[in-house]
């Protein structure tokens, strides 16, 4: 099993990170992504809600279902929907939003465990880490910016 993570400080305050991607639905602060929707009418806070997001000017859709939400705990667990958008299997992913007391900052990680083959384990540990969720934390950080 590999594991990839990524963290980083925002300035905001953990419950201004929070509001803004509590809703597993609402993908409008992630540059890359063009359209957001959660599927059959279930809120972005429902266990099970499945979200779908283009990215870009593709036609690619990546659908992930929602495995657990925490307003308490600032956070949401989720995994890939079939087809997978990458070459990787069992692939369960945490996005996590915690405060900071000095200057009421917010430290946020982005972490996951998957399966790949294992001359691929680096490529895609990196890939995750620096690729994907430190680029979609500077979207973050852009659009809570404004």
């Amino acid at each position: 099993m590999a594991k990839s993570y990524y963290s980083t400080v925002f300035e905001q305050s953990a419950d201004q990170v929070w509001a803004t991607i509590r809703d597993f639905g609402n993908y409008t602060w992630a540059g890359t992504v063009s359209e957001c929707h959660i599927e059959e009418g279930k809120s972005g806070t429902t266990v099970g809600a499945i979200r779908s997001a283009r990215l870009g000017d593709t036609n690619t859709y990546h659908r992930q279902r929602l495995l657990a939400h925490s307003d308490l705990d600032r956070s949401y667990t989720y995994e890939f929907c079939e087809p997978y958008p990458y070459p990787v299997r069992d692939c369960i992913i945490t996005l996590r939003v915690t405060p900071i007391s000095d200057g009421n900052r917010t430290f946020v990680e982005w972490s996951g465990t998957f399966d790949c083959e294992l001359s691929k384990r680096d490529h895609w540990t990196h890939y995750f880490a620096h690729e994907v969720w430190a680029k979609l934390l500077q979207s973050l950080r852009e659009h809570l910016k404004g």
